[in-house]
């Protein structure tokens, strides 16, 4: 090694280096045990980088992919934007503003659209994937939050928190056509692909509501014992099984939907809010305000834990690429900056 070459000279260069690199719009740090908020635990995880999102250190909410054109878009709540992130390139290419407390965030691939709910003017916003410019707004009632799609109806359901409500927003006319009282309130919504039925949790009842797009009814109320809090909800298809987040006893519930019955209950981080699924790899991510997130193996319909870790403070939003299987947690604040962790299965 030069004589030259010392190691506080080298942490100067690389501390320059990351600076420049910051400025030019985002390149991914190194990845560092250092870095702040990270203990591993029994995760079987690596982690890849941290790639700087610009804007301020503030709130971040949930994030949706689109795999044919490789972007992750992901809510800014804190900063009223949406932030368009290129998962080839490993940088921000992008920012739709004026989506004001924007929550719940959606790419809808077929339509080239990307739909924001706009919590802070109680909008549901409709994104040109092309341009990246609103083309819409629309009424999304008193706290839009998640929302789902229901490709045969040509619908889009979005959760009204607090309103206790499911708005229904046609695609093709970018207009509100039903409002659908819940009865309680409402917490994340999905579709299922299988039965072609909308799942929404009302978490105030613990219940996980079915509701079918052709007529915009109500069909089924399934009770969820054991149930506290019941918000976050994911559904795979493949292994007909819903696996459902639960904020007030820090759960997650296994149910079986040819039953429709709660079949297991695992112990997850505080506050579990956001999942993902792996479907090649049948890993199962359930991510937690706290920022610890747990992972479970789920393959021909057995469910096990496979450990806890600390991602990152307020890591409680993940999203997974199935073909790179890259796991995406939006970090509002990591050394001062609001932040993309960026992680892999070890092996």
């Amino acid at each position: 090694m030069n004589a030259l070459w010392t190691r506080p000279a080298a942490r100067w260069l690389l501390s320059v280096a990351c600076a420049i690199v910051a400025a030019l719009g985002g390149v991914a740090f190194p990845a560092s045990g250092a870095d702040n908020g990270l203990e591993m635990g029994g995760l079987p995880l690596r982690q890849l980088a941290d790639v700087p999102l610009g804007g301020r250190p503030t709130r971040l909410d949930y994030e949706s992919f689109d795999p044919e054109r490789h972007l992750l878009y992901i809510a800014h709540l804190g900063d009223d934007e949406v932030i368009v992130f290129d998962t080839r390139a490993g940088r921000v290419t992008g920012r739709i503003p004026d989506v004001a407390t924007v929550h719940g965030v959606l790419t809808v691939p077929e339509l080239s659209r990307v739909y924001a709910s706009a919590t802070g003017s109680n909008e549901i916003v409709a994104i040109d994937e092309a341009t990246l410019k609103i083309t819409a707004r629309m009424p999304g009632g008193r706290y839009p939050d998640g929302m789902a799609y229901a490709p045969d109806a040509h619908k889009l359901y979005v959760s009204d928190e607090t309103g206790e409500t499911e708005t229904v927003i046609d695609v093709r006319s970018n207009t509100r056509v039903a409002t659908i009282p819940l009865g309680g309130e409402a917490g994340n919504t999905q579709y299922d692909a299988v039965s072609r039925h909308i799942f929404v949790n009302v978490q105030s009842r613990r219940q996980l509501l079915e509701i079918d797009p052709a007529t915009d009814r109500i069909i089924t109320r399934i009770d969820l014992p054991g149930a506290q809090g019941n918000h976050g909800l994911l559904i795979e298809p493949q292994q007909r099984l819903a696996f459902i987040a639960c904020e007030g006893n820090d759960k997650l519930l296994v149910l079986d939907m040819p039953t429709m019955r709660v079949t297991s209950s695992f112990d997850v981080g505080e506050d579990p809010d956001v999942l993902a699924f792996d479907p090649q790899l049948h890993l199962l991510y359930v991510a937690g305000e706290a920022g610890i997130v747990s992972m479970f193996k789920a393959e021909a319909g057995n469910v096990s834990k496979i450990g806890d870790g600390r991602v990152g403070l307020n890591a409680h939003v993940v999203a997974v690429d199935d073909s790179t299987h890259r796991a995406y947690f939006p970090l509002k604040n990591v050394q001062g900056q609001a932040m993309l962790r960026i992680m892999a299965p070890q092996g």
